[in-house]
This record gives structure tokens, sequence and C-alpha cells, in this order.
């Protein structure tokens, strides 16, 4: 099938969710013998001559780099450009750019949409843009011939909400890596073997971040703590993040991938997720594919993944988190989630099931 994707940044090496969710699913896809071109947004994706990813088209759209106009000006340009292509499917990512699913259909296109979670509850959106957000949730939902979402808790959502009992559940993935030997990244940031945390993604109020912050200011240990990730859109409250962790003794490494991530991973003590909102988390499946021990918040994406009961503290209680590290850096846990990854978030079999819903 020709499928057109849209909603999210671009790939290879974008920072985001969702956009590790298609770098890992499209390429497969085209193994499975479909056709997919990725509209990629231009702040992210500069290089006018990358036109292929692992046999994944990627098309690129002009996209404003505003957190308010970013997505929508790029989804509705995205949807022209698929009207005028005519592909099988048109596969819009995430509930704001969803609101354009009635335009797609108006102009002839049959939509799939996949709902990574509810993102106006996310912290960085005034009650406006929240309410627009919604709205791109409930459209796209009433209105694509197909759904998709990556969590059993979205799919409760959709069905109390809109009563949509059709949405098809596809988790996200992770491929379980070769955990590297060299430390020479590491080094340069004055780290050892098992003697740090690590903490992973976007520089936004959600992740919780400045919780995680707070709550090892309030211990006394020689591990570090390694803040890995940036912000898409530089702002107040990444600018205070970043001065925070630097007068807390924090180590920043921007956004990193291949190598330097492996390393990252590899010689871990201890991942710590202390978001306040999440879809299915990636970084989260990431840290469990090297076998680190977890510490993550207790919201329902979180415990959907099904970890120990030592391994949730109470979303924004500093208190218990601060608690929670002094108890997991006191000991020595062995982690082993291969047969879970393997059942639950192989992209190989992800994929098989993807294509089996195209053509269902």
């Amino acid at each position: 099938m020709k499928i057109i994707v849209l909603g999210t940044r671009g790939i290879p090496n974008i920072q985001g969710g969702v956009e590790t969710h298609c770098e890992e699913l499209y390429p497969r896809l085209v193994i499975l013998g479909h056709d997919i071109t990725l509209i990629t947004r231009t702040p992210y994706v500069k290089d006018k001559n990358v036109k292929n990813y692992k046999g994944v088209k990627l098309k690129r759209l002009y996209a404003p780099k505003t957190k308010t106009f970013e997505a929508i000006t790029h989804t509705f340009l995205g949807v022209i450009y698929a009207a005028y292509k005519q592909p099988d499917y048109l596969h819009i990512h995430t509930v704001g750019p969803m609101l354009l699913t009635p335009l797609a259909k108006i102009l002839g296109l049959k939509v799939i949409v996949t709902n990574h979670g509810p993102d106006y509850n996310r912290q960085k959106w005034g009650k406006t843009a929240k309410s627009i957000i919604k709205l791109g949730e409930k459209l796209g939902t009433k209105y694509a011939d197909k759904v998709i979402v990556i969590s059993k808790v979205i799919d409760t959502i959709l069905k109390n909400k809109y009563h949509r009992n059709d949405a098809e559940l596809i988790y996200n993935g992770v491929v379980k890596p070769v955990k590297s030997e060299k430390t020479d990244y590491i080094e340069t940031l004055g780290l050892k073997n098992q003697d740090y945390i690590i903490a992973v993604g976007r520089f936004v109020k959600e992740k919780g971040f400045l919780d995680l912050i707070k709550a090892y200011s309030k211990i006394k240990t020689e591990i570090k703590l390694v803040l890995v990730g940036d912000a898409d859109h530089e702002n107040a409250y990444s600018r205070s993040l970043k001065k925070q962790a630097k007068e807390s003794g924090v180590i920043l490494t921007g956004f990193l991938n291949g190598e330097k991530l492996n390393q990252i991973y590899t010689h871990a003590k201890l991942f710590v997720l202390p978001s306040y909102h999440e879809g299915l988390p990636i970084s989260l499946l990431e840290a469990m594919s090297y076998d680190l021990d977890i510490l993550v918040s207790n919201i329902p994406a979180n415990l959907e993944v099904k970890l120990d009961k030592d391994d949730f503290f109470k979303v924004g209680d500093i208190q218990e988190l601060s608690e929670s590290l002094k108890r997991k850096l006191s000991t020595t846990s062995k982690r082993d989630f291969s047969k879970l990854i393997e059942k639950k978030y192989n992209w190989d079999h992800i994929a098989q099931k993807f294509s089996n819903f195209l053509v269902s």
C-alpha cells in the first residue's frame, strides 16, 4: 500500500518519542512491501538532499519553528500534498495534527490516525491551545477510517469519551541493543560505569525533571545525575531547568544518539522517569532493553508496562522520589526484561501487526 505520513518532525535521529516510533516502524513496513512517504519539517530536517531513509521516502515541507503554529501549519501543507498524491492512506500521528482529519476526508483521502496520548494534558499549553488539541482528538477519532492507540489507557479514553470501540492497540517498541564496551564518551563527562543516574527526554514541564533535580539534591551521594535531552523550543522553563541543573551539579548532555547514547545507557546504574504525562514512553522501553534498574512515576502509562511495585513512586511527590532514589542507589539490582520486550515491544512483530491492520 502507498502511505503518506504526517504529524512527526522527521527522521532519522530527531528527538522525540513519535520520531523514534516512526524511525523504527516505517522502514520495516517498506520491507513488508509498502510504499511509504514521510513528510518532514524544515526546521528539523535542514538538508534538502536527504530524500530517503532505509527505503522510506522523505518529503520536506515548510514548518515555522514556533510552538503554536508549527504542527498545524505543517499538517495543513501535508494534507494538501497528500491530496495531490492520493495515497491509499494518509497516516496522521498525535492528536494536534488530527485536527485536520475532516479536511483530509473532504479532499478524498482515507485516513489512519495514531493517538500517542492526550497531548492537551501537557503543561506547556494554555487554555486555548488545550481546547484546540482536544478538538483534534475528537475530530480525528470521529472521522478517521482507522484508529490506532499505543496503550490500553488511550484506548479506554477513546471508548469512554467518543464511543470509538474499534481502535487497534499497537504498542511502541524497542530494539534490543548491543551494549557498548566503550567508555570514552562517558569519561569526557567525568563518569564511570555504574556511578550515575540517567533521565532521558525533552526539556518540557510534564517530564518532571525539576522534581528529579530537587529530589536528587536532598540526598547525599557520590552518584551523579545525568539529564539526556534538550528543548525543541528554548523558553523560560528550559532555561530555568538548565540553570537549576547546573547549580545542583547535574550533568547535561544535550540530545544524544548512536554510540554516545549507547554508552550512556549501557553504563548507568539507574534510569528515572518522573513524568506527569506519557503515551507509552520509548525512553522507558529503551532503559528496559539495557536491563537497567528502573524508577518511574505512577502515572497510568507507566503502570501499564507492568514493572515491580518498588519501581514506582507517587507522581509529583518530591520527598517520596528522594527516598526512592536513596533506596534504589543502596542496592545493586540486576534486571532482565528480555522476555517482556520480545512479547510486547518487538518492532518486527509490531510492524507485522500494523501491516495486517492496513489490509483488514
